[in-house]
């Protein structure tokens, strides 16, 4: 079905944008016309079938029954003409991408919203890298602390470094070892138990389950804090150390209780629990700030009292008084002390919502000998509630205010974990959760976990995991990241899989994985015998004035728990031009530095982009397979048919040429698109035959009733070139594919 979609937002094309369906057989300038739209308000960029049309050919272009037209509004201003070029170079390869993905998703049999649109960004991503491969795009300084979050990463930002409650913020998700700043699940509060101050802090570390290496104040480990008790919750587990779920009025702020005789009144009153919540422990800090005393003539300290009254009355949501005021407690301190006297006391009541008043019920001692003052201090409010966290691990910690412990360190908790995933197997299945810094298991659990994806094991490549996790496991990659802001699913599966130089994509409703690695074997053969006439296009991405010469990783180190960085080049390269990237999850310098190799070899030696159109045996490579591509024009081999078959002889329908003193190979086709060989051929009786070394482990077919077998001949391994598939795009009834040729140096430069 044509349609034609106007793009309001070339960021999000998905967003704001208006859909038509036009006629078969009008131009793009007819339809224009018949709505009434001489010229757009904006600078607009049409594209016709993923391909831009000018102005002048509008006039042209023909709608047919599959066309899709696209309207898109380029963006205006901007910090420089590079910058804008960039960005519309950008949306001239991505525009397509929604429609492409929602067409190749039907063909592979996606039929859901996740999956097409899983497949779109995974095509979008697959265009965008032949312009960054032209214009690479600025990197900021440090793409592991750029969190665009409400709240500042505790973990990746210096300045925020530290626990606190980030509402509305996700509970973090963390992956293999890392250092995380818990933050807060509930709000501190303060006890004073024998004149010493309490603080209770109750920390959420993660979704899941983890092994705790250190728990730590700064960089001091909590063993050297003897004041320090706490307690590890596991998920489903309830917190025993203390309560949890306590507010804290925020009137009371040190107010000094009087008696009427000394003029004073009732302080208060003030609500202790907020609407909606009910309360059946009630507490009051009370603090006498000079102690209690009077100086005598001897240079003794002579006792004195305190006394005051405490009084309840239960209260609607709405602060409606319910009921008389009831005595909560009527307390004396008798004491000889000038240092501060403060202490908390706890008054149990029937499930409610309360307002509290207070008021001292003796005479304060006016002199100037003497230390009576009589504060109230805090009102606190225990609630009712459900100790169930949910799938969290929670740290509850009761610390000891002592001048080995300041409210500033006490805020610094950090512990240094390793996330507990569970592992499968094709003969056991799943394991229990262990501690594991996999990259395999991390992407398994993106996708299959009630915060993630919510897959069933059946939408996931698991055997291809196994596969990749022995890759993985070998080689000492890993992944080690906190996610603790909001983001897409894909956009984390994408950055756990770059970790293991790998990309997920979906393919006929299955998530599936694949990995930058060498590959020797193509999965299919393509020569003008099966790529569509004027198709076969090649782009050279030419080295210039702003080509990189090196790369600087930026990572997060595990030594130092900071940002670190390295600059890497090949052996024969300066560093003087260095392209800075952000490794997220690499927490090993050895790591930043084989992935630093890898991208500055990959920059070097894949500048070579061909596409071209096939038929439906374009659906038989898939992203990231290897694919041998055999073509007259920039002389990649000889191709043609097989016409006859009698061994050792091979009738060819073209012509190929031998050159003495070299070895010549010939490749052939199978019918299911599989390739056959090389097999080493020696020159036959004419120009068109070519004879066998040995037997072809197939029966070529040379008749006319179906397609005959291909072939591709060649000097050594000049046959054809070798080349990865980075998009498949269905026109129609063609496929067009897109690649990059393949160069085996871009795996040997880390090693």
């Amino acid at each position: 079905m044509a349609q034609i979609a106007i793009h309001h937002n070339p960021f999000h094309l998905h967003q704001n944008v208006d859909l038509f369906e036009p006629r078969i057989g009008q131009t793009v300038r007819g339809w224009l016309d018949e709505r009434g739209i001489v010229e757009f308000s904006k600078p607009t960029l049409c594209l016709v079938d993923g391909e831009p049309v000018l102005r002048k050919d509008w006039a042209l272009a023909v709608i047919t029954k599959d066309t899709v037209v696209s309207f898109i509004a380029l963006p205006q201003g901007g910090g420089g003409g590079g910058k804008i070029l960039r960005t519309v170079l950008t949306i001239a390869v991505m525009v397509a991408a929604p429609y492409a993905g929602a067409a190749l998703a039907g063909t592979l049999g996606v039929t859901s919203a996740i999956g097409t649109s899983l497949l779109t960004a995974g095509i979008a991503l697959a265009g965008s890298a032949l312009v960054n491969a032209l214009i690479p795009p600025p990197m900021p300084s440090s793409a592991i602390s750029n969190y665009n979050a409400t709240s500042p990463s505790p973990t990746y930002s210096l300045q925020a470094q530290g626990n606190q409650a980030r509402l509305g913020e996700p509970i973090p998700v963390v992956y293999g070892r890392h250092v995380v700043y818990p933050d807060f699940g509930a709000t501190p509060y303060a006890e004073f138990v024998n004149n010493d101050q309490f603080l209770f802090q109750l920390h959420v570390i993660g979704q899941g389950e983890y092994d705790l290496e250190a728990i730590r104040i700064e960089d001091t480990p909590i063993s050297s804090f003897a004041e320090i008790e706490y307690e590890i919750i596991s998920p489903g587990g309830n917190v025993t150390l203390f309560d949890t779920d306590v507010v804290t009025a925020p009137e009371i702020a040190g107010q000094e209780l009087l008696s009427t005789g000394d003029g004073g009144d009732w302080i208060g009153p003030f609500v202790a629990n907020p609407s909606e919540t009910q309360t059946t422990l009630l507490a009051l800090d009370m603090i006498l700030p000079k102690g209690l005393y009077y100086a005598n003539d001897s240079g003794g300290l002579n006792s004195r009292t305190a006394s005051w009254d405490v009084e309840a009355r239960l209260i609607d949501d709405d602060g409606v008084a319910l009921g008389s005021w009831f005595n909560l407690g009527s307390e004396s301190i008798t004491d000889n002390t000038n240092t501060a006297i403060r202490k908390t006391y706890k008054y149990t009541v029937p499930a409610g919502r309360y307002e509290v008043r207070a008021i001292r019920t003796n005479a304060k001692d006016m002199s100037a000998r003497a230390g009576s003052d009589l504060n109230w201090n805090a009102l606190k409010a225990h609630l009712a509630h459900d100790d169930d966290f949910g799938n969290v691990t929670l740290l509850a910690m009761k610390m000891r205010a002592t001048d080995n412990l300041s409210q500033r360190s006490s805020r610094m908790v950090n512990c240094i974990v390793t996330r507990k995933l569970p592992i499968w197997d094709s003969v056991t299945g799943w394991s229990e959760p262990q501690a594991t810094r996999s990259i395999a298991w991390a992407c398994a659990d993106i996708l299959k976990s009630n915060y993630g994806a919510k897959l069933e094991d059946s939408r996931i490549d698991l055997q291809a995991l196994v596969a990749l996790d022995a890759i993985w496991t070998a080689r000492g990659d890993t992944f080690n990241g906190v996610f603790d802001r909001k983001l897409t699913v894909w956009d984390a599966l994408s950055q756990v899989a770059r970790c293991g130089r790998a990309v997920a994509f979906l393919q006929g409703g299955l998530v599936r994985f694949v990995r930058d690695e060498p590959k020797t074997l193509p999965v299919a053969l393509f020569s003008p015998r099966n790529i569509v006439k004027g198709s076969f296009k090649i782009d050279y991405v030419m080295p210039g004035e702003d080509t990189a010469d090196s790369v600087t990783v930026e990572f997060f180190n595990e030594k130092t728990w900071k940002p670190d960085e390295v600059t890497v080049s090949l052996p024969d390269s300066s560093v003087e031009q260095p392209a800075t990237v952000s490794l997220f999850g690499s927490t090993d310098k050895t790591h930043a530095i084989r992935e630093g190799l890898y991208m500055a070899a990959a920059n070097r030696y894949r500048r070579r982009m061909v596409s071209f159109k096939t038929e439906l045996e374009g659906l038989i490579p898939t992203y990231g397979d290897l694919i041998a591509i055999s073509h007259d024009m920039p002389r990649w081999g000889e191709a043609g048919d097989m016409v006859a078959y009698d061994y050792p002889y091979l009738d060819l329908s073209e012509s190929v040429s031998f050159s003495e003193g070299n070895s010549h190979y010939i490749v052939l086709r199978k019918k299911d698109g599989s390739v056959s060989g090389p097999w080493l051929v020696t020159a036959g009786t004419n120009q068109r035959q070519v004879m066998l070394g040995e037997e072809l482990d197939f029966t070529p077919y040379t008749g006319s009733k179906q397609e005959r077998t291909h072939f591709s001949f060649g000097i050594g391994e000049d046959w054809a070139v070798l080349a990865r598939v980075t998009a498949i795009k269905p026109r129609g009834d063609l496929i067009e594919i897109a690649s990059v040729v393949e160069n085996p140096l871009v795996h040997t430069a880390d090693i």
